[in-house]
């Protein structure tokens, strides 16, 4: 892939936070979710990829744009997968909570895991532990090889989980181990990565959580240089004949890497939508300019770039169907 497609990723997360920052605190997810849909989808078309839809808005029934399948980019460039949440969090933005962000991770054809919507079990760490770790062991047992790895004593480790009513069981074991725990309320994307950034202080990412999210932070932490272990949980007999339909024979083997994001390169980049773990939120300034905050990665290279931006509101193109749904000042 050409480094030039970082910053024309860029670009269409910028537009996806720019759309939906609109709605933030408004109380309508479907709104918010809908505006950066259908601002990324336009923006894709100026994109000098071949692309293909893998991780999106859903089937194609489901989905009227960035389904499962559909054809991105402007076709003459490089041939690749995409995946792509327009809004991690939209009820985040609805209730004007932190940890909202647009994300687009792009692969070589073939690379991306076709992942569905149902929830994973994850463990994800950075460079230090990156392949020291096993997601089957037990807690006390990856906290144990961590603490060796890491030089750090039990309690000198911050272990990330989501704040969840499922996640009580692990919340209590890791109490009990002593280690520091970080309840993140929002943001699956983000709270795997947090365990990867240099100028992070997590140490490690544990519970479960979206699948296709697990694939888009399974692209950010190869840029980063760390690891993301998975394993499906299908929920019953449809799910798990969902997960076949997509390709996954063993839905409940443990998924590594090169299992989620392949072996070759691969392109990350998130704009905020509202402020998070590492990334700042779409501030308005006045009534004609916004700024953005983003993260661009790209696996080859190891580089992290974030990006400041001030958009030029009355000189941004967006879908007519954005102006009319949201009444007010054009992007």
């Amino acid at each position: 892939m050409e480094r030039e497609l970082a910053l024309e990723i860029v670009r269409v997360t910028e537009l996806g936070a720019l759309s939906s920052a609109r709605w933030i605190g408004r109380g309508d997810k479907n709104a918010a979710d809908d505006a950066a849909t259908t601002a990324i989808r336009s923006m894709f078309d100026s994109v000098s990829i071949d692309g293909t839809v893998v991780i999106g808005e859903g089937e194609m029934d489901d989905a009227p744009m960035l389904y499962i399948g559909e054809k991105v980019g402007n076709q003459k460039g490089p041939s690749v997968d995409v995946a792509v949440d327009p809004l991690e969090g939209t009820e985040v933005v609805a209730c004007g909570l932190h940890n909202a962000q647009s994300v687009i991770a792009i692969a070589d054809k073939g690379s991306l895991l076709h992942a569905p919507d149902i929830y994973m079990e994850k463990l994800a760490c950075g460079p230090e532990l990156a392949g020291k770790l096993r997601l089957e062991d037990p807690v006390e047992i990856t906290l144990q090889k961590a603490c060796h790895y890491t030089g750090k004593s039990l309690s000198e480790l911050t272990v990330m989980v989501l704040d969840r009513k499922r996640h009580e069981q692990l919340i209590n074991n890791l109490r009990e181990a002593g280690v520091r725990i970080k309840l993140l309320g929002h943001g699956d994307v983000a709270g795997a990565i947090a365990a990867a950034l240099p100028d992070s202080d997590v140490d490690l990412y544990m519970g479960s959580g979206g699948a296709p999210e697990g694939v888009l932070a399974a692209a950010a932490l190869k840029c980063l240089g760390g690891e993301m272990q998975g394993r499906l949980l299908p929920d019953g007999p449809v799910e798990l004949q969902r997960c076949v339909r997509m390709g996954i024979a063993n839905p409940t083997r443990v998924l590594y890497m090169e299992d989620m994001v392949g072996t070759g390169d691969v392109l990350f980049a998130a704009t905020g939508v509202t402020s998070g773990e590492f990334l700042n939120g779409v501030r308005f300034i006045g009534k004609e300019r916004a700024e953005t905050h983003s993260v661009i990665m790209r696996a080859q290279s190891g580089t992290i770039r974030y990006i400041r931006s001030i958009h030029f509101l009355p000189g941004k193109e967006i879908p007519a169907a954005l102006t009319v749904r949201q009444n007010a000042v054009s992007l």
